[in-house]
């Protein structure tokens, strides 16, 4: 299981959905990423339709993720309920929030989410099944996206429930005014920073290589990320379309 790989620091390979539709979904899904995050922060993803890829990437089996718009405990509800594993939350800051949203996915008296029925409880069928798993089950994974979250990286990570975390890279090298530019001292400097203290707190550290790139690819695994998203959909869609006319017109026909 994913939570429990993700305890052990073991590698895991995931990507991101950003185009609204089961089909995205299910092609994605099945070409093997062990997990999938349904992106509702940067896009226009509705619930309903957020409720049809989870679906759809679940039955793939595949691990259906939720990335979340803000710390929203009425949006956390409905997505797990809709039957994803787990959220993904960005630009967490303090402990605080972090506990917020680990609180959010599980039912009284662990945490504060309402209790419904829906298909993660099996429509009501599996209840008692699921109120043993959501103790401990949801996987959070929180966003660092701000340099203010460096200097209390720590106690975010050390909260209970927090399963590990993702750096969003363009969020935090915009924080420290330097938007983008990857390769700065000073940015790899607090990115390296951001993995010791990972380390030391035990939590499963992430990264998110946003263009489909190997070579970043290798080099992740070789820096010791294990939660890494490869891509997104619509950057493999756009960068395998260009690269194909570039090819072709380099052929004489």
């Amino acid at each position: 299981m994913l939570k429990q790989k993700l305890a052990s620091r073991t590698f895991t390979l995931g990507t991101w959905i950003t185009i609204g539709h089961p089909a995205i979904a299910e092609i994605m899904a099945r070409a093997g990423y062990e997990w999938v995050v349904v992106d509702l922060e940067h896009t226009t993803i509705a619930i309903d339709t957020a409720g049809e890829m989870i679906r759809t990437i679940d039955l793939c089996g595949s691990v259906p993720l939720v990335r979340l718009t803000s710390i929203d405990a009425d949006q956390i509800k409905r997505v797990l309920d809709a039957g994803a594993h787990g959220i993904v939350v960005p630009s967490v800051n303090t402990p605080e929030e972090a506990a917020r949203a680990v609180a959010s996915t599980r039912y009284a008296p662990e945490g504060t989410r309402g209790v419904g029925l829906a298909r993660a409880q099996g429509y009501g069928a599996r209840f008692k099944e699921y109120l043993e798993w959501q103790k401990n089950g949801p996987i959070v994974i929180v966003q660092i996206e701000h340099k203010d979250a460096i200097e209390r990286l720590e106690e975010i990570l050390s909260t209970p429930g927090v399963d590990g975390f993702i750096v969003g890279p363009y969020d935090l090298s915009c924080s420290m005014g330097m938007p983008g530019e990857f390769e700065r001292p000073e940015f790899n400097a607090v990115i390296t920073s951001i993995r010791e203290i990972a380390r030391n707190t035990g939590r499963a550290g992430g990264l998110h290589i946003v263009e489909p790139d190997l070579h970043r690819l290798e080099q992740a695994v070789r820096d010791g990320y294990n939660f890494v998203a490869y891509s997104a959909d619509l950057r493999i869609l756009d960068v395998g379309a260009r690269q194909g006319l570039a090819k072709l017109k380099g052929i004489k026909l």
